[in-house]
């Protein structure tokens, strides 16, 4: 497995995750509760924004289980170039730090740097879709169990995301295929 592209993407996002809240704009107001045991499993990266570290990267998937020291392992992965491409990823490890704010995930890379991710929208029924960003606002994510969705829900994740404070100008739809 090779993991330069995508290694370089976390550093970049732990760097990025000091970043300062727009002027304006409060923190994002993430989801009132998560449980981390329904949010485990495979997600696909429906659309992002794109950054110099993830623009190559297509059918980009997360995988999250459960560590025994009751962290999260998370594996994210894609593909360069084109679905066909290399496949590439690189591993990290989650975390909630304040029980009473569980949608504000920590997540460290490489054991030297930490970012947030933060769920500011989750389907919590059945926790099939959620959006993941950070306070500055600079970095997006809209993730599926599935790896399409109709267009009626990214229409409503994109409405919630404008809500939420962020200009979707830069939003990209990421290739997919089911793995």
């Amino acid at each position: 497995m090779r993991s330069s592209g995508i290694g370089i993407l976390f550093v970049v996002i732990a760097a990025c995750s000091c970043s300062s809240v727009p002027a304006g704009l409060g923190p994002l107001e993430t989801v009132p509760e998560l449980d981390p045991s329904r949010y485990l499993g495979r997600w696909y990266e429906i659309a992002r924004f794109q950054h110099s570290f993830e623009k190559s990267l297509v059918g980009a998937t997360a995988e999250y289980s459960l560590r025994e020291d009751g962290r999260i392992a998370v594996l994210n992965s894609g593909f360069k170039n084109t679905l066909d491409g290399d496949y590439t990823s690189v591993k990290a490890v989650a975390r909630i730090p304040d029980p009473t704010r569980p949608g504000r995930l920590r997540v460290k890379f490489f054991r030297l740097f930490e970012a947030d991710y933060l769920v500011f929208g989750l389907d919590a029924e059945d926790y099939s879709w959620a959006l993941v960003g950070e306070d500055g606002r600079g970095f997006l994510w809209f993730l599926s169990r599935t790896p399409e969705i109709s267009d009626e829900l990214f229409e409503r994740m994109k409405g919630i995301a404008i809500g939420q404070g962020y200009d979707l100008s830069g939003l990209y739809r990421v290739p997919q295929k089911e793995r």
